[in-house]
């Protein structure tokens, strides 16, 4: 799942970027509120990491343009401002959730779950399709109960799609939500991925939809 984190604290802003890349997220770092914006405009993450005291266009300027285009991602709110009106604030104008710095790390990566499960309408912690189970927390994925070893790629390629079962998916959309803007991408990754999955899950589990994309089938009819 691809994170934008925007913070202009360059110490916490390395902190947060490796350690939630080492927590499984592909993070783009940005540090002024204009950046974040014409990144929004073009781009799609899953879920946005969000400092208030941001130069050039603060925080929440930032916040009251993304909800004003319509714009649902998930929005976690990371300040150094503890004032209740601050906090009412950034849940009006449609922050998803707040935390105070200092925070502890594994916080952040449990309310980030949260927020992209219940963005996809999931309650459940664990992702299930047939005989696949997938753990966003333990990073665990079992298939008839018994453990599979997967790459971390192939890992956040699966969850991508199990989060978006009988939905198909571009190669864009994937490679999107992949790769941050560092990474170089072979023109075959995605394919060989998907080989690799299908060949440890079965190959019902996920579909080509050709000339279209690929996605994660429940085994029932699609709409």
């Amino acid at each position: 799942m691809r994170i934008l984190l925007v913070e202009d604290d360059r110490l916490l802003g390395d902190g947060l970027q490796a350690g939630l890349t080492q927590a499984g997220y592909a993070v783009d770092w940005l540090r002024d509120g204009e950046a974040a914006v014409a990144a929004l405009s073009t781009e799609s993450f899953a879920a946005v990491v969000l400092d208030l005291g941001l130069p050039k266009r603060d925080g929440l300027s930032v916040l009251q343009w993304l909800r004003g285009r319509h714009d649902a991602t998930p929005v976690l709110i990371l300040t150094a401002r503890d004032q209740l009106e601050d906090k009412v604030r950034g849940l009006d104008l449609g922050a998803d959730d707040y935390v105070l710095k200092p925070f502890d790390l594994d916080e952040i990566t449990a309310r980030l779950r949260a927020l992209v499960r219940r963005a996809h309408g999931r309650p459940e912690p664990v992702l299930a399709v047939g005989e696949i189970e997938l753990n966003p927390a333990a990073r665990s994925v079992t298939r008839a109960g018994q453990a599979v070893e997967l790459t971390p790629r192939e890992f956040d390629l699966l969850h991508l799609l199990l989060e978006n079962t009988d939905r198909v998916l571009t190669r864009r959309v994937l490679e999107e939500q992949l790769y941050t803007w560092n990474e170089a991408v072979d023109s075959n990754a995605l394919e060989v991925h998907i080989h690799h999955l299908r060949k440890k899950l079965g190959n019902e589990l996920i579909r080509t939809v050709r000339g279209v994309g690929y996605m994660a089938s429940s085994g029932a009819p699609t709409p």
